[in-house]
């Protein structure tokens, strides 16, 4: 089912710290929307919405729609500064979208397989690297998100960014950057507190028929 976020918003026009603590107490965000070759404006939402809709992982991978004063605008979120110790949202970046043009954006991974894989099915541990990539596209084939199956890893085996297999038209940001930049992404290692319960055994089995030799 396709998701769309539109949220609703106002310019704002009284700037300052002074202005930006009063929207604070009156539940409301200051942002800015900027990009596309136009000016920046600064705009205000409410709190309890931006705050609703950040509750859904694709808000952050998703093409928005923000109605500024009767004006919609597409954008996608760049930045969301939250306060460091209390659930409260102090303020958001917007960029403008042109569906002409590619765009930047950190999309999630979901990782499917793992019960499958016969390294799991042997004890191993899949491990995760990266939760997310960066990857350009066009806004028109932006993902909600990208999956990565390890239904065939072993124990010892890994999946790398180029590894990872896109629709046609996206790549990932980082392989553009070098063959140093194909990040390990998922893995499957072998169960350490299982090995060191083996080893114990070992050496028990040992010590035993050590002293059955010796009579002891």
């Amino acid at each position: 089912m396709s998701i769309s976020f539109e949220l609703a918003a106002s310019i704002r026009k009284d700037l300052g710290k002074g202005a930006t603590r009063r929207l604070r107490k009156q539940e409301m965000v200051p942002a800015v929307i900027y990009g596309a070759g136009k000016e920046p404006v600064s705009i205000t939402l409410g709190h309890n919405q931006l705050m609703h809709s950040t509750d859904n992982e694709a808000f952050f991978s998703h093409i928005l729609s923000i109605d500024v004063d009767g004006k919609k605008e597409k954008v996608i979120i760049k930045a969301l500064q939250r306060h460091p110790a209390k659930s409260i949202l102090m303020h958001a970046d917007f960029m403008r979208v042109s569906m002409t043009e590619k765009l930047k954006v950190h999309v999630p991974l979901h990782f499917i397989g793992a019960d499958e894989a016969p390294g799991a099915k042997q004890g191993g541990v899949v491990t995760h690297d990266l939760v997310d990539i960066e990857i350009q596209c066009l806004p028109g084939d932006l993902p909600e998100y990208i999956e990565v199956d390890v239904s065939a890893l072993e124990i010892g085996d890994s999946l790398h960014l180029s590894d990872i297999k896109l629709a046609k038209g996206m790549e990932i940001v980082a392989l553009g950057q070098g063959d140093d930049h194909d990040l390990q992404v998922v893995a499957i290692q072998a169960n350490r507190a299982a090995a060191v319960d083996d080893d114990d055994e070992e050496e028990v089995a040992e010590e035993k028929s050590e002293d059955e030799e010796s009579g002891e």
